[in-house]
């Protein structure tokens, strides 16, 4: 009838887990079945993260000890009492066990109370039980105050407290029971024709809600509970062998039960299947280990000034579900040392958000040391082992302590920067216009039609699909503007560039051909000029063909680069491959440079070479500079160096190039005259 008392170990481990208490202290009295609660619970504790901070025996109640030997046992218990560290004490053993305790700290220090430093939270096992009257009368109770104890379930059954309102000696005078209690509960006596009077006589009229708690509980208890069922269980399991319907003929004999001669095992069958309510209200059953499993009932010691106490229930272990412990704080008294604030019971100090645990050397785990966790780790709890990364789109605190949300990095048009970018690359883009407007309307004049008409016009259009290809580089990458980016711009660089070297070729075969008997007149023409522009950008479009076929760029987010901002970018894919096509197009500018460079000082009125010898020199430089500045920036930076290397080298060629034509076609016109220039030869 009443719980397994395995029940109460899982009870005291999750009691302790609740409050935080990892650091306590184990007394056990010293007999088997102190051996038994420890090695029980002392793997228990260790399973848990609980670490036991001393193990010290009490004395059995049977077992007589000598002075010198009980002062010995006094201060080895005196010792771990005064630990400002290990605040919470485990108790198990029964009443003479604490009658024990209190004996051996008087002993070790008389004047106990005045030391400020005494506060413990005692946890105590149901086989304690402070309903002692000699105990609390002849003992100072005050260092036992917030005690928190197991106690067998208990309910108060329909009429229970008013019947004990009602009770009355004299309704039962041959109670000799109820007499003897009736004396020592009221010290008083009796009158009887043996024994005069006396001045304390007891009257019958003593109520017992008027007696402490310690001397008599006026609710039911968890033992007296237990009776209350096992009184009705009985009564339910004659009643049904009693009814008609009864079928175990095999258990009572054939003639159907005979009550008076029924033995206590012919219960048993019966026993098995009971279930009723009882008039608490509670279900009451037997469950497949033909035991009841009521759990038990947390207590809370609530101390008075006259040394009295009561016993508040502050919550319920339940072993039907799971020994799930239910606590209701608000109802606890602690120990007055501790003002009321929950007590700790620790070995070291919590370690903070943004620090983990690291243990001592030659110490329990309890005890620990707190380091702040390593660069890229937090922890977002108290107390936690080890710190831990933050997810790919989170960064940690500059403390440690939290996750923060990384910013998506991107450089879009509303901000300053992407702004002024494409603002430059559309400003650029009207002045290529304007400029190639302006070689249309003259496109009969010398300037003009010198060096390949046709080549200028495919190269202003090429600048100007340059400065426009920048502006897919803004705003969030997509699947179509990553595979347009860089094959665009390889494509349309490389016909710029071929145009340029076809120019210049144009120059150096044109001046050779008016060598006397020379072979080049044959090239002369826009036939060279076209085979130049043609193969140049074909082994380009190729190589991306190439590229957007085995690996294209795709839009990826990269969590990696920077701590706080994950990059939205244009993943190259096959990052060979780019390279691959801006090494193509480096080498182009390189050969055109080095063509423009011996071209330079050929004697022509109207020689380009000059011009593109500086913009491809320039053209150069940029991209020369572009890539270990590409390679060491990450984000929206290396976005932004990569369009103005766009804007940068383009706007080189156009201003280099066709700025001075321009500057003689809108603001010299009297240079740009055929007689001008022969005259001016001769």
């Amino acid at each position: 009838m009443v719980p397994d008392e395995t029940h109460q170990y899982m009870g005291i481990i999750h009691l302790l887990q609740y409050f935080g208490w990892i650091w306590v202290g184990l007394l056990a009295v010293d007999d088997d079945s102190g051996d038994h609660f420890l090695q029980i619970l002392e793997p228990l504790l260790s399973q848990y993260g609980v670490c036991s901070a001393f193990t010290e025996r009490l004395p059995n109640q049977g077992h007589f000890h000598g002075f010198e030997e009980l002062n010995d046992m006094a201060h080895i218990i005196y010792q771990p009492f005064m630990d400002q560290k290990a605040r919470t004490f485990v108790i198990y053993g029964e009443t003479m066990t604490v009658l024990w305790l209190i004996a051996l700290i008087v002993v070790a220090e008389p004047e106990y109370k005045e030391n400020t430093s005494v506060g413990k939270v005692w946890i105590m096992t149901a086989q304690i039980d402070f309903a002692v009257t000699a105990f609390i009368r002849g003992w100072d109770f005050e260092m036992f105050e917030g005690t928190m104890f197991f106690a067998i379930h208990s309910n108060e059954p329909l009429g229970f407290r008013t019947y004990l309102q009602n009770i009355r000696h004299y309704w039962t005078a041959e109670d000799g029971f109820l007499k003897d209690f009736w004396e020592q509960a009221f010290n008083c006596s009796f009158p009887s024709h043996r024994v005069p009077a006396v001045d304390n006589t007891c009257t019958g009229e003593e109520r017992l809600e008027s007696l402490p708690g310690a001397v008599f509980e006026m609710r039911m208890t968890g033992h007296s509970y237990s009776i209350y069922n096992a009184v009705y269980v009985v009564a339910y399991a004659l009643h049904v062998m009693s009814s008609p319907r009864f079928s175990h003929r095999q258990v009572v004999g054939k003639k159907g039960p005979e009550l008076q001669d029924l033995q206590p095992w012919q219960l048993h069958p019966v026993l098995q299947g009971i279930s009723f309510n009882n008039t608490a209200g509670e279900r009451v059953s037997f469950d497949d280990k033909k035991g009841k499993g009521a759990g038990f009932d947390i207590m809370n010691m609530v101390m008075f000034p006259n040394n009295s106490f009561t016993q508040v229930k502050v919550g319920r272990l339940d072993p039907n579900a799971g020994n799930q412990l239910i606590i209701h704080e608000d109802k606890i008294v602690w120990h007055r040392r501790f003002n009321q604030v929950l007590p700790l019971s620790v070995c070291s100090d919590s370690c903070r958000a943004g620090y983990q645990k690291k243990k001592k050397e030659r110490e329990a785990f309890c005890c620990y040391d707190c380091s702040p966790c390593p660069k890229g780790k937090i922890s977002d709890k108290r107390d936690m082992n080890d710190c831990f990364r933050c997810p790919g789109d989170q960064y940690p605190s500059k403390i440690q302590d939290q996750c923060i949300p990384k910013t998506i990095s991107l450089l879009s048009y509303e901000e300053p920067l992407g702004i002024s970018l494409a603002l430059f690359a559309v400003s650029l883009s009207l002045i290529t216009l304007l400029v190639l407007r302006t070689f249309i309307k003259h496109k009969d004049t010398p300037i003009v039609k010198a060096n390949n008409r046709n080549l200028t016009y495919a190269l202003l259009v090429c600048l100007l699909l340059c400065f426009l290809c920048s502006l897919l580089f803004l705003g969030q990458p997509t699947k179509v503007t990553c595979i347009l980016q860089q094959s665009t711009f390889s494509i349309i660089f490389s016909l710029a560039v071929s145009c340029v070297l076809a120019k210049t070729i144009t120059v150096v075969v044109a001046f050779m051909a008016t060598k006397p008997g020379s072979s080049m007149r044959k090239w002369v023409g826009k036939r060279l000029a076209n085979s130049v522009v043609f193969s140049c950008s074909l082994i380009q479009a190729v190589i991306c063909t190439v590229w957007l076929g085995i690996s294209p760029p795709f839009p990826d987010l990269d969590m990696q680069s920077l701590t706080e901002e994950i990059i939205a970018e244009c993943n190259q894919g096959s990052t060979t491959m780019f390279y691959f096509a801006l090494g193509y197009m480096g080498l182009l500018s390189i050969i055109s440079f080095t063509v423009a460079f011996f071209a330079r000082k050929l004697p022509d009125s109207f020689n380009e070479a000059k011009f593109i010898t500086f913009s491809m020199l320039m053209f150069c430089s940029v991209w020369l500079c572009f890539v270990p500045t590409y390679l060491s920036t990450k984000g929206k930076s290396m976005v932004a160096m990569e369009i103005f290397s766009i804007l940068a080298s383009s706007a080189g060629l156009l201003g280099c190039i066709f700025f001075p034509k321009c500057y003689i076609i809108m603001m010299r016109p009297e240079l740009n005259n055929r007689e001008l220039l022969i005259r001016r030869k001769n």
